[in-house]
């Protein structure tokens, strides 16, 4: 499955998420539902796997935490914020670097439509 397919079915299941709970509740609210929607669809989801930062030969256990990774292709980034700003979307980039993911998508569940809580990051 490629990322762009893997994507439309994390949409699809962001939106579901959101209609039925609305906006307002704490983020882990939204990533356990999402991650249960991703796995009911016949993704496979790591729920906050822990991401080292590699330096020369130096392994470095800094406590990064991807929110999603599905498929091992796709970094999902979720936030409860009135806006993104430049912080969400070099937080999101480093994960992708890191996990070696060209794909991200930055999911705002804070929003009165999830639309315009989705930026798709690629790297």
């Amino acid at each position: 499955m490629t990322e762009n397919e893997i994507s439309k079915i994390i949409l699809d299941c962001a939106f579901k998420v959101h209609t039925k709970l609305g906006p307002g509740l704490l983020e882990k609210v939204y990533q356990e539902c999402l991650a249960y929607e991703l796995t009911s669809a016949g993704l496979k989801v790591e729920v906050e796997k822990p991401m080292p930062l590699i330096y020369e030969d130096i392994k470095f256990d800094c406590g990064y935490r991807i929110d999603l990774l599905v498929e091992s292709k796709v970094v999902i980034e979720l936030k409860v914020v009135e806006s993104f700003n430049d912080v969400h979307i070099a937080q999101a980039l480093t994960y992708m670097r890191l996990s070696g993911c060209k794909l991200g998508l930055l999911l705002n569940f804070y929003t009165k439509s999830l639309k315009n809580g989705i930026k798709r990051l690629i790297l």
